[in-house]
């Protein structure tokens, strides 16, 4: 038996054979042509019938959810993208390049741009980019691949890394998990393995490329392991806990729309993490009371101008109505560095992580923010409507566009447009300079909510997706608990509430923690939350008090994570 490690993507365990799922070598030769425009219109022909493809596979994967039809829709647009095409059409009419060729060099080093950036999520686009230039090429070269059709029994897909187009293709009726040796937690593979609820692997290097077809294996999607060939005992062992983690699951979305009370009374919320109104009756389905963290940027991306003040209102709008009187906290627009918006003119940074971004951008850029904050506003009405600023270090950001906000009230009210008398307003905490005077900023604000995918990167000097230092930026580390810690006791100080909006809220291992420390709010991902609400009442805060006490005083991420797993063995099963 062989055990190869990756980056658990989506938990869960999967047993079958494995399907190398292999796409064939596009071989692209360049070439002089003599009529570029004619050229150039072969191109033009192609990328329509790619776009007419894109819009067709939109729609038949409508079920798996609207944050995987955004994928397509996306590459729909990134074939109209101007300054893409403007580069093309350079290399066929200057350089007398073949379509082929020049669409592969300019579509290339694209991406090799996203793929350097400092963003998670942007670098994983660069597979989109990829993505779309093969589809044109494939027309281009009359080139029919479709492995997938290969598929004929239920098993795990290996691959070096599944495109969106690849997994649209699979018949997930056959599909038992995932294993890709690239990718990380937001690639596509993640993303669609979670939505389906199946476990996934990423990350796990090329050696799962030269495990034979059919070869037996195990997949731990909870611990990040590809297991080939298994004897006999781990096995069964392993399909002891797959049938334990059903059940378990089960009766965890059976109760999911009760409160998450404690078995010795205290009672948090559990909200969630979305980026539309798809999202938004995901979240309610999946027991949701309400959203923590309503991501903005949707609105933003992936299109060639800012959308107006009239677009983003009926967009919150519909996001409130979803939830009622339930809380919506929205973020205002975290974008700027190295998220790039083609349509403004930003300046390039060479760090852009410690640049001018989130609040800091939209401070600077009035006439970016007031639209949003007057669609905000206005949005309130409807609901139970939060605002929230990204990314604040001092408590002069905080004045500054609480200030601005209320010219925005002031300027609806003048128009005669209704708005609430109050809105709750909050800040991120996600710069350690912010947690270190959190007992000022509480003073300045309704609320905080700690995002410590950041937090812990600042803290800890590392960056979480570079494989050399990824597990230096973990958000159990006692230095980032800590901070947590004191953010909390400074906002009760002052009788105000506490949410956590990273990817530690939906971590198993974490919860009894953050109990412990009084979080008064877990915001995750949906399809995480039955699972969260399950172990919050299966613990009591007396526990919990504890063993976030001795966590607090342990030397690494490890030992906390070991210290849980010790006092509670039946949460490192989740």
């Amino acid at each position: 038996m062989r055990t190869i490690c990756g980056i658990p993507a989506s938990p869960g365990i999967a047993i079958g054979p494995v399907f190398q799922y292999q796409r064939s070598q596009l071989s692209i030769e360049p070439r002089r042509v003599e009529d570029p425009d004619a050229e150039w219109h072969r191109l033009q022909v192609a990328i329509e019938k790619a776009r007419e493809q894109l819009l067709a596979i939109c729609a038949s994967v409508k079920e798996s959810g609207q944050e995987y039809t955004a994928i397509f829709q996306a590459q729909a647009l990134m074939l109209e993208d101007p300054e893409l095409l403007t580069a093309v059409r350079m290399a066929i009419g200057e350089q007398r390049l073949n379509a082929e060729a020049a669409l592969a060099k300019v579509a290339e080093q694209y991406a090799e741009m996203l793929a350097t950036l400092e963003d998670e999520y942007l670098r994983a686009r660069a597979a989109d980019v990829r993505d779309v230039k093969d589809r044109v090429l494939r027309i281009l070269l009359g080139v029919e691949d479709a492995p997938a059709r290969a598929l004929h029994i239920p098993s795990v897909i290996v691959a070096r890394d599944l495109t969106p187009s690849d997994t649209a293709l699979l018949d997930k009726s056959l599909v038992l998990g995932f294993c890709t040796v690239e990718g990380g937690p937001t690639s596509h593979t993640a993303i669609l393995a979670r939505g389906l609820g199946l476990p996934a692997v990423v990350g796990a290097g090329p050696q799962v490329l030269d495990v034979p077809n059919g070869t037996t294996v195990i997949l731990d999607g909870t611990q990040g392991m590809l297991l080939t060939e298994p004897d006999r005992e781990t096995l069964e062992a392993y399909r002891s806990r797959q049938s334990a983690y059903a059940a378990f699951l089960c009766t965890a979305k059976e109760a999911a729309h009760l409160p998450a009370i404690t078995r010795d009374g205290h009672r948090v919320e559990v909200v969630a993490n979305i980026g539309n109104v798809e999202g938004a009756r995901t979240a309610l389905e999946a027991g949701a009371e309400g959203v923590g963290l309503l991501r903005t940027e949707f609105l933003y991306l992936e299109r060639d101008h800012l959308p107006d003040e009239e677009e983003q209102y009926q967009a919150y709008r519909a996001i409130v109505e979803v939830f009622g009187d339930r809380p919506v906290i929205l973020r205002t627009l975290d974008i700027g560095g190295d998220k790039d918006l083609p349509y403004l003119s930003l300046p390039r940074e060479l760090n852009p992580f410690l640049g001018l971004r989130a609040v800091r951008l939209c401070l600077a850029y009035p006439d970016l923010f007031r639209p949003q904050l007057r669609a905000a506003l206005r949005a309130a009405v409807a609901g139970n409507l939060k605002i929230m600023f990204p990314m604040i270090a001092t408590v002069g950001e905080v004045r500054l566009a609480k200030a601005i906000l209320e010219e925005c009230r002031a300027e609806l009210q003048a128009e005669g447009k209704p708005v609430p008398d109050r809105v709750d307003v909050g800040i991120m905490v996600e710069i350690p300079a912010a947690a270190v005077m959190a007992d000022h900023l509480a003073a300045e604000v309704d609320f905080f909510s700690i995002g410590t995918n950041d937090l812990s990167q600042y803290t800890m000097a590392a960056d979480r997706t570079n494989a050399s230092v990824a597990h230096l930026a973990s958000a159990f580390h006692p230095a980032v608990l800590r901070l947590v810690r004191d953010v909390i006791y400074a906002a009760h100080a002052q009788g105000k509430w506490v949410g956590l909006c990273g990817e530690l809220a939906g971590e198993p291992l974490a919860i009894p923690i953050l109990l412990g420390l009084g979080l008064d709010e877990f915001s995750m991902n949906p399809s995480a939350i039955p699972v969260a609400k399950h172990i919050i009442r299966s613990l009591t805060w007396e526990e919990t008090r504890e063993i976030a006490r001795v966590a607090l005083e342990l030397e690494s991420a490890d030992a906390v994570q070991e210290w849980v797993r010790t006092q509670i063995p039946e949460v490192a099963k989740f």
